[in-house]
């Protein structure tokens, strides 16, 4: 009987459940019925277990895992007959019998029934793709089910999508829409972001945009196309090529670079002063650079711990590269960001043109801006050299 019950709900809970009731309950026992629904705490989702004894009712939020140890233990030791489960896909009874025995009955929910969202916790969270309304991209990632529910597995990323749009939504004065765009993604990837970005301004926005995605992976390339061609995306395109060396562009309006590693940062954030970007986002990947480079003695006693100084080093790297963006021209920002997949770097610099300089001028204010830090830690940057370097 065991395997039975735990099977049922076990499988229940991994499909998205929505609502779970536990009746039938001796009528010696102190809990005549267990009501259990999804609930979003924090941004994270849990379980609300609504318990009746008597005349009252009991609250408590617990994970998925003690939930559907709890449900199943009721089940199991007989405090309950009955169990009414409903997924996302599946509606399960469970009935106990006078031995102890348990039949279980599933049938699978016809295609396009209402869903139920979990319910949020006090404070209701806006998002801007909003759940409950499938966006065709983040069904083919698996974020969200054909009804537009958000898999739970992939609530995570839900949240990364739509906070990387809150910064987005942030800056849009900054950018006309009397015109087309002109956006460019360095090192795109896998593009979940590339695909939300297009979606929020074009579809949802109405601007009118063309987006670039470049990344130097051919297959990855050759994906993005397929179902940016498949979703009608007509002005999402993606190229085959490195950040360092691209020059298919005169004039761009906003640079992406969520995934750039080490100094491929530098050089997009160096062609995006070059290209006069109204707007600038950047999260970096890893940061090499300044590690390999700094030496400073009044700090030698902290840096010979090889994580303090790799951790001193990004840090290190993520300010100076605002403040040169702030002596190029830009009001810049530091903001802390989800993060990535495959790395912990969690800052975001946003960066917004402020006024335009000329090339020689440019090269002052930046030496200027940085000059004693670099002398201090003993470090060139390329991005440093980049803006300096006379043509």
């Amino acid at each position: 009987m065991e395997q039975t019950v735990k099977e049922a709900v076990t499988k229940s809970f991994e499909e998205g459940l929505q609502r779970l009731v536990l009746s039938n309950a001796p009528k010696t026992a102190e809990l005549s019925k267990v009501k259990v629904h999804p609930v979003v705490i924090g941004g994270k989702q849990q379980y609300q277990m609504e318990e009746y004894r008597g005349t009252q009712v009991f609250h408590l939020n617990c994970s998925e895992t003690e939930a559907a140890e709890r449900v199943t233990s009721w089940l199991n030791d007989g405090c309950f007959k009955q169990a009414e489960l409903l997924s996302v896909f599946h509606q399960r009874t469970v009935l106990i019998g006078k031995k102890g025995t348990a039949t279980v009955k599933c049938k699978k929910r016809q295609e396009g029934t209402s869903v139920v969202m979990p319910r949020e916790h006090n404070r209701k969270k806006r998002y801007l793709l909003e759940e409950g309304t499938a966006v065709p991209f983040l069904v083919d990632l698996g974020v969200m089910t054909k009804e537009g529910v958000v898999v739970k597995a992939k609530y995570d990323k839900f949240r990364q999508i739509n906070r990387f749009l809150e910064f987005v939504e942030d800056i849009l004065p900054a950018l006309p829409k009397n015109r087309e765009l002109t956006i460019l993604d360095f090192g795109c990837g896998k593009s979940y972001l590339t695909f939300a970005l297009y979606h929020y301004l074009c579809t949802l926005q109405e601007y009118d945009v063309r987006i670039v995605g470049l990344d130097l992976k051919k297959d990855v390339i050759a994906h993005c196309s397929r179902l940016a061609k498949e979703y009608g995306y007509e002005k999402l395109e993606f190229l085959c090529g490195d950040i360092a060396g691209y020059n298919g562009m005169d004039t761009v309006d906003m640079v992406v670079t969520l995934h750039a590693c080490d100094t491929a940062t530098d050089y997009a954030l160096y062609k995006a002063v070059r290209w006069n970007a109204s707007v600038i986002l950047s999260v970096p990947c890893c940061q090499h650079e300044w590690n390999r480079q700094m030496e400073c003695k009044p700090l030698q006693s902290f840096l010979q711990y090889g994580i303090v100084k790799e951790r001193m080093s990004a840090l290190m790297t993520d300010a100076f590269r605002a403040n040169v963006m702030e002596a190029c021209g830009y009001k810049t920002q530091l903001l802390e960001f989800i993060d990535m997949e495959h790395t912990p770097k969690n800052i975001l610099l946003r960066a917004v043109k402020k006024e335009r300089k000329e090339r020689e001028q440019l090269a002052e204010c930046v030496e200027q801006s940085v000059k004693e830090i670099l002398a201090y830690c003993n470090t060139e940057p390329t991005l440093y050299r980049l803006l300096t370097e006379k043509e």
